[in-house]
């Protein structure tokens, strides 16, 4: 006889799979508002009704835990939207409006890269290789930029990616403190005093 229609149960991966994902959830939420060094693992077991010693068969570690709210950060930002066209600028932009929409993921990225410049940070990699790797997209596309004939005259495009990292972290660390401010607004008129407008009919060719 078929089971179709029948509901499956769920089994004990599943489950397991639900609980770590609502204790990454509860983790995201500790340490946007406290930091990693702030929150503790007690912190995130009261949230999720767990006893430490059980929190600890999901995560062996607190480290471990920080590492798996990263990954959660970067798919949270990751499901931004991307420029039709795949013009650098308006995808910059656009991911900056995005991030102000998702709740805790400004909060969390600028709590958790302040403290990793601090002493045996076990996130202190992560935010290395990230800005590392950002500086070296960026600087790639404006070099793009500048062989279109779209880059302004003397910007260096590696300091340039470099700026546009800078001021992107320290808009949004204004925007904590204030949101009034249009972080988007503030990207946009940087990339706009060194990007060039795409001439008109080019996107028709």
């Amino acid at each position: 006889m078929s089971n179709v229609g029948t509901p499956k149960r769920r089994g004990p991966y599943a489950k397991s799979a639900e609980r770590r994902r609502s204790i990454v959830d509860a983790a995201f939420e500790v340490f946007a508002s406290r930091g990693y060094r702030g929150g503790s693992l007690q912190d995130v077991a009261d949230r999720v009704g767990l006893s430490q010693t059980s929190l600890l068969h999901y995560f062996p570690s607190k480290a471990d835990l920080l590492v798996a709210v990263l990954n959660k950060r970067d798919a949270e930002a990751d499901t931004g939207p991307i420029a039709e066209d795949g013009d650098f600028e308006t995808t910059l932009v656009e991911q900056a409006r995005f991030n102000e929409s998702v709740p805790g993921l400004i909060e969390l990225y600028s709590v958790l890269c302040g403290e990793s410049v601090t002493t045996d940070y076990p996130g202190r990699e992560y935010f290395v290789s990230r800005f590392a790797r950002l500086r070296g997209e960026y600087s790639t596309e404006l070099v793009m930029l500048r062989e279109q004939g779209r880059l302004r005259a003397g910007v260096d495009p590696e300091r340039a990616a470099s700026s546009i990292v800078a001021l992107w972290d320290g808009i949004q660390l204004q925007w904590l403190l204030d949101p009034s401010i249009d972080m988007a607004a503030c990207l946009k008129d940087y990339l706009d005093s060194i990007i060039l407008p795409e001439p008109e009919g080019a996107k028709l060719r």
